[in-house]
C-alpha cells in the first residue's frame, strides 16, 4: 500500500449533514468540489442517490436497487466549490427531514484514457487513490481499460447505466477471489462466483470480461479505490459474535466505514463521524431504503474501529467481513505501530 501525503482527510473525503426545507439551495462544508456524492435521507425510507461528475448532475444511480440511471432535475443539480446544489426532490431535500452525503474528490471533469484496449473517460486522483471510470462495454470477449490511479486498485464498484436492470458488481481484494467473486451492492447476499476479471488489476489497467460486469454495448460506470496508508484502507476481519468485538486497525481515525459479510447474508453497514459525533455510531445500510438505526454498532477509534454488537451483518462468529475505511485524521507511521484500540469519542 502506498503512503498518503494527505494532511487532512476532509480535503479528499468528507461527510455533510443538512435538514431539508423543500427549497433549492447549495449544501456547503464539504471543503472541496466533490466529483462523487452519495446521498441518503436519514429519516425517510427513500432510495440512495449516487451522482458523479462523469455522468453529470441530475443523473443518479441507487445503491439499493439494480435499476438503470435515472434523471431527475430536482436531485443533485450542480457540484460547487465547497459542496453541491440540490433541488426540491424529497430524496435530497424533504422538508424537516435529515439527510447525509458522503463525498469524494476525484480528478475533476475527466479526460480520455487510452491505455487499455477500450478508451474510457477517467477522473482520477492519485493522491487519494480514487478514480471514476466511464466506458462502453464491448459486446463480447475480454478487454482492458485504464483506471488512472498509478497503483493497483483494492476495490471496484461497477454499474451498468443503460443495459437493463443489471446488478451492482463490487470486487474487493479480500474476497475469496479478486477475479472470480463479487458482491451485489443492492443485496445482502454472500459473495457470488463469476469470472469478472481475467486477472487482478495492475498499476494502470483493469482486465475485464464483457459479460461479467454488464450487458454488451452498455454504458458502464466504475468507482475504483486504492488504499493509501494513513488515509484509506480496504481489508477484512473475522467476526467473533461478541459485544466486545474485533478491533480493526486502520492507522487513522475513520470518517467513514462500510462493512459487508462475504460468506453469508448481511447488510452493507455504513457508519461515519458526523451523524452522531460519539460512539457507538448510528448505521445506514447501502442495500436497503431503511432509515438510520443503531442495530449494528461500530466504535470509531483513534487508530481504527471496533465492533460493539453481536449483529450478524458485521460480527458473525468465524465469518469474514470486508470493509472500506477513510480517515478523519490521517496518520502515517512507518514502523513499530501497535494495534491498540483507543476510543476517539
Amino acid at each position: 500500500m502506498a503512503y498518503s501525503t494527505i494532511p487532512k482527510g476532509s480535503l479528499y473525503m468528507n461527510n455533510v449533514l443538512w435538514t431539508g426545507n423543500n427549497t433549492a439551495r447549495t449544501i456547503t462544508g464539504v471543503n472541496f468540489q466533490p466529483d462523487f456524492t452519495w446521498i441518503k435521507s436519514r429519516t425517510q425510507a427513500y432510495n440512495y442517490i449516487l451522482t458523479d461528475v462523469l455522468r453529470g448532475t441530475t443523473k443518479y444511480l441507487s445503491s439499493n436497487t439494480n435499476t438503470v440511471e435515472t434523471t431527475d432535475a430536482q436531485t443533485l443539480t450542480a457540484f460547487a466549490s465547497d459542496g453541491f446544489s440540490i433541488g426540491t426532490s424529497n430524496l435530497v431535500n424533504q422538508n424537516v427531514q435529515d439527510h447525509v452525503a458522503w463525498n469524494w474528490k476525484g480528478g475533476g471533469t475527466g479526460s480520455s484514457n487510452t491505455e487499455g484496449s477500450v478508451t474510457a473517460t477517467v477522473s482520477a486522483n492519485q493522491t487519494s487513490g480514487f478514480s471514476i471510470i466511464k466506458l462502453t462495454n464491448p459486446a463480447s470477449g475480454s478487454y482492458t481499460v485504464g483506471h488512472g490511479l498509478g497503483v493497483a486498485p483494492d476495490m471496484l464498484m461497477f454499474k451498468s447505466l443503460d443495459g437493463g436492470n443489471q446488478s451492482w458488481f463490487v470486487l474487493h481484494k479480500d474476497l475469496t477471489s479478486y477475479t472470480d467473486r463479487y458482491l451485489r451492492l443492492q443485496e445482502s447476499v454472500a459473495e457470488v462466483t463469476y469470472s469478472m476479471q481475467t486477472q487482478v488489476p495492475t498499476n494502470s489497467l483493469l482486465y475485464l470480461n464483457s459479460g461479467g460486469v454488464g450487458n454488451g454495448n452498455a454504458g458502464l460506470i466504475c468507482y475504483a479505490f486504492a488504499g493509501k496508508q494513513g488515509f484509506s484502507k480496504f481489508g477484512s476481519y473475522v467476526g467473533n459474535g461478541s459485544t466486545d468485538g474485533t478491533f480493526v486497525y486502520t492507522g487513522f481515525s475513520p470518517a467513514f466505514v462500510m462493512i459487508k459479510e462475504i460468506s453469508d447474508t448481511g447488510n452493507w453497514c455504513m457508519s461515519d463521524n458526523k451523524r452522531d459525533g460519539y460512539n457507538p455510531t448510528k448505521n445506514l445500510y447501502a442495500d436497503t431504503t431503511s432509515v438510520e438505526n443503531t442495530a449494528n454498532t461500530v466504535d470509531h477509534c483513534s487508530n481504527g474501529f471496533k465492533i460493539r454488537t453481536t449483529g450478524g451483518s458485521v460480527n458473525t462468529p468465524g465469518s469474514n467481513m470486508i470493509y472500506m475505511a477513510f480517515a478523519e485524521n490521517p496518520f502515517v507511521a512507518t514502523s513499530g505501530t501497535t494495534a491498540v484500540p483507543v476510543t476517539a469519542r
